[in-house]
């Protein structure tokens, strides 16, 4: 019944792609009614083991009690004023102490608003117009200039879409060739710091040589490896220095919170102590709402008293060797296995040829739904602990058998339902 009401009040049953039906097999919880540490319950009281948590967004745990306290003390003193709160400088304090000296800050509640704002303040300082962006990372914006640039470009102007050019991540040949073929027409180059293989030696260092040399600004997507990467991002742990990093996600533990960050002189330029013609860089009603920076300085202060990224970093590794005891055990690991950073692990599904597949994919996730747990990935959060990853991976043993079974003799017969689908794509 469910189904068909979200679908009757919501286009597509959900506010966001990755939280579709058709991301999930038939079998998963339709709606998730609460949950506390790594684990949830749907409304008929069915418990499981989560990951993913709330796509990478929660990495404490859901209702973690420190960043609950600290967003219940600020509700009775009101969320939203005319003039700016004690707290929005509070929160900008504690973010910045983790980032080198130098920089500045907006909050906003989205990472998409950060990151476009960042290209905007990039295409205002520069005088150009087009966006290099790394292909090979998913996802940057919800704007028009990154998804004019995706399978699902409905309603964006050709003219616009043009602007946004796109490079292999790793190779330093193919950004260049993006310069050469744009002469002077770079605005900036946005990417992340890596998602899933290390960075080539030297890579990173290579693109910020090359944005120098060739006049464009370089903006780092920190809103996956933010907080999960190292407390002070990708950018620190890697020992770079983008012109401007965008954060979001984990900052809040999964609060609506995110923040562009930037060298002082170009953040400026929004701003009232500049000569040269301003640029319309953040302002939102919600940008400075109280519960969101109350989270972020919630999780902050847990980051730096707590070894959550020691702990995740343990736990993800736990899980990964676990996985592939299992798959080794069953005789599966060319066709199932794990891959990324132990705070960031996915898992990839391949058919009898080795390609990967989407029947593959639903069928491992119906299994672990069906053994209790809910894993479109295995992104762990502070709240896993040993008892949880014992747990899934026994959970992935069972799921494992009957993987191991299809790719014998096919998913036919084993699937319950319909296969899941790329999140974004051109047709329904």
């Amino acid at each position: 019944m469910y189904v068909t009401r979200t679908h009757d009040l919501v286009p597509g049953g959900a506010h966001t792609y990755a939280k579709g039906d058709d991301q999930y097999p038939t079998n998963a919880p339709g709606l998730v009614a609460r949950g506390r540490g790594c684990r949830v319950w749907d409304t008929d009281g069915n418990e499981f083991i989560e990951y993913g948590m709330g796509l990478r967004a929660v990495t404490l745990g859901h209702a973690f009690p420190t960043v609950v306290d600290r967003v219940r003390e600020t509700l009775d003193l009101g969320t939203n004023f005319t003039r700016p709160s004690p707290l929005e400088f509070e929160a900008a304090e504690r973010l910045l102490d983790l980032l080198r000296p130098g920089q500045m800050v907006k909050f906003c509640k989205n990472g998409s608003d950060a990151t476009s704002a960042a290209t905007r303040l990039a295409r205002a300082v520069t005088g150009r117009d087009h966006v290099a962006y790394c292909r090979s990372h998913p996802f940057f914006s919800t704007d028009d200039w990154f998804i004019g640039t995706t399978d699902m470009a409905a309603g964006i102007p050709e003219a616009v879409s043009r602007l946004s050019v796109g490079f292999t991540y790793g190779d330093v040949r193919d950004l260049e060739r993006v310069f050469d073929e744009h002469p002077d027409d770079i605005a900036c180059v946005v990417m992340e710091a890596t998602r899933d293989p290390e960075p080539p030696e030297g890579y990173l260092d290579a693109v910020r040589e090359l944005c120098d040399r060739r006049g464009a600004l370089w903006i780092l997507d920190e809103m996956i490896t933010g907080f999960r990467w190292h407390t002070g991002g990708a950018q620190t742990l890697y020992g770079i220095e983008p012109d401007l990093s965008t954060f979001g996600k984990g900052m809040g533990n999964g609060f609506a919170v995110s923040a562009l960050v930037g060298r002082s002189d170009l953040m400026e330029r929004g701003g009232l102590r500049t000569d040269a013609e301003r640029v319309f860089l953040l302002s939102t009603t919600h940008g400075a709402e109280s519960v969101g920076l109350a989270a972020a300085i919630g999780t902050i202060d847990t980051y730096r008293e707590q070894p959550v990224i020691e702990h995740m970093h343990r736990e993800g590794e736990r899980l990964a060797r676990g996985v592939q005891d299992v798959v080794e055990r069953h005789g599966i690991a060319a066709y199932l296995h794990t891959s990324g950073r132990p705070s960031n692990l996915v898992y990839r599904t391949l058919d009898p040829d080795g390609n990967p597949s989407q029947p593959y994919r639903t069928l491992f996730m119906q299994e672990l739904v069906r053994n209790g747990v809910l894993g479109p990935s295995f992104v762990v959060c502070y709240s896993h602990g040993d008892a949880d990853i014992d747990d899934t991976i026994e959970a992935v043993d069972r799921a494992a058998a009957v993987y191991a079974k299809a790719l014998e003799h096919g998913t036919d017969g084993l699937l319950d339902g319909r296969s899941v689908k790329p999140a974004i794509r051109r047709h329904a």
